[in-house]
């Protein structure tokens, strides 16, 4: 949701802006903001429904998000909790908007962003020391360089090119606790990948839910949570249909994105 010209000069005059870069509202009610840029990146549905979707600690506890872009999915988070968020971001820009979005929201002492590869984020965020992790990963498998986006932010924001999905299960695996919650968002076709790659690094699939855009369609988005070392037991979620027939928001859609 995009603010007004002078709200926006407002903005500037805290945060600073580069010269790409809009402050957008993050939600209905206007009460949060989020720097964002249409030739770097701007976040889609997809954050908005792992952000409903994952169960978080209300009161306190550690949570870590993954691959977090421009920092929607834990500024989204932080009107759900008190806990302590943690934000890993490799790309240096998005994490720079992160961070700034985090202090125009006043949110410093909740929300953390770390620039780094979350290959490497053990020396930073230790072994089995967050309650819930979430990730919104690269969901294409690295194509080859003559099919890169010519944009180099979009690439690495859509393609496998510098993590896999088995590295992202990998780090989850690592920095989750015995019994915390992994939540990730990723399309339907990488299903058996996920499950294969969760039983690999003992995350247990323990919720399961397909988005569809219309009654009718296939899904195009599935949100799969698991349980390090946990007892079998997956629970396939009622479907969630974004659209009705005449484009607009399902109640339970319009709930999630303006509730």
């Amino acid at each position: 949701m995009k603010g007004n010209e002078n709200s926006e000069k407002g903005f500037k005059t805290q945060i600073k802006l580069l010269d790409d870069e809009r402050v957008d509202y993050l939600v209905a009610d206007e009460s949060m903001k989020i720097i964002q840029s249409d030739s770097v990146f701007s976040f889609s549905l997809d954050a908005v429904l792992l952000a409903h979707f994952a169960n978080i600690p209300i009161k306190k506890g550690k949570i870590l998000d993954l691959c977090s872009g421009n920092g929607a999915v834990p500024l989204f988070l932080s009107r759900r909790t008190n806990a302590h968020i943690t934000g890993v971001e490799i790309q240096e820009r998005l994490n720079d908007m992160a961070k700034r979005s985090v202090r125009l929201n006043k949110l410093a002492e909740q929300i953390t962003f770390v620039h780094g590869d979350l290959k490497e984020m053990k020396p930073v965020l230790g072994h089995s020391s967050f309650d819930v992790i979430t990730c919104n990963p690269p969901y294409f498998r690295s194509p080859a360089k003559t099919e890169h986006n010519r944009n180099e932010y979009f690439t690495i924001a859509r393609h496998e090119v510098l993590c896999t999905l088995e590295d992202v299960v990998k780090a989850c695996k690592l920095h989750v606790k015995p019994g915390g919650k992994v939540s990730i968002v990723h399309r339907p076709g990488r299903l058996v990948d996920m499950i294969t790659l969760f039983r690999k690094y003992n995350l247990e699939p323990k919720r399961l839910r397909f988005v569809y855009p219309k009654e009718g369609r296939e899904a195009n988005t599935m949100l799969i949570e698991a349980v390090r070392d946990g007892k079998t037991d997956l629970k396939l979620l009622p479907p969630l249909i974004i659209y009705n027939e005449n484009d607009s928001y399902t109640k339970e859609a319009g709930d999630i994105i303006y509730g």
